[in-house]
């Protein structure tokens, strides 16, 4: 059995209109895509935010390399892995570039960042991304947040 992952960061500083998550299958499995959430904690000031969850094929994000958590110790290590190119089989976080690849807007959403944010797709609403795919899965701001640091977010996925 293949088992359910999470790809966070916590109390990350950002840069402009950053891509949170970036996640590419690899070869080995499909991805299903369970949720994902974004919240700041250095802010007391009531301010909107755009964010998105995203397909993106080619010229994919620079981002920092993040290994994907276990969320049941019976699990085996995830098939993907951290890695900073947004590669097929790679994960990372907090990107400095974006990359030129076409980014397909799945949930483009607003929130105030008092509140976070919170996406639990319903069944018939989950996102696959099949092995071997030419797409990733991103999560994104939409524009740079009023307040760059203490950003916790994540993407939990399941290997299908």
């Amino acid at each position: 059995m293949r088992g359910v992952y999470t790809v966070t960061g916590k109390a990350q500083t950002v840069v402009a209109a950053p891509q949170a998550v970036f996640i590419n299958p690899g070869t080995t499995c499909s991805l299903q895509m369970l949720r994902a959430w974004l919240s700041q904690n250095a802010n007391a000031t009531s301010a909107q935010q755009g964010v998105k969850t995203f397909s993106k094929v080619s010229v994919f994000p620079t981002v920092v390399s993040a290994t994907p958590a276990l969320t049941s110790l019976i699990d085996q290590a995830s098939k993907i892995t951290g890695g900073t190119a947004g590669a097929a089989g790679t994960c990372g976080i907090n990107s400095s570039a974006n990359g030129a690849g076409t980014e397909t807007d799945i949930y483009p959403d607003n929130f105030n960042v008092l509140n976070g944010w919170l996406w639990v797709p319903t069944p018939n609403d989950l996102s696959v991304f099949s092995a071997g795919s030419a797409a990733g899965f991103g999560l994104a701001f939409v524009g740079t947040p009023g307040t760059l640091t203490g950003w916790t977010f994540g993407v939990e996925f399941a290997e299908v």
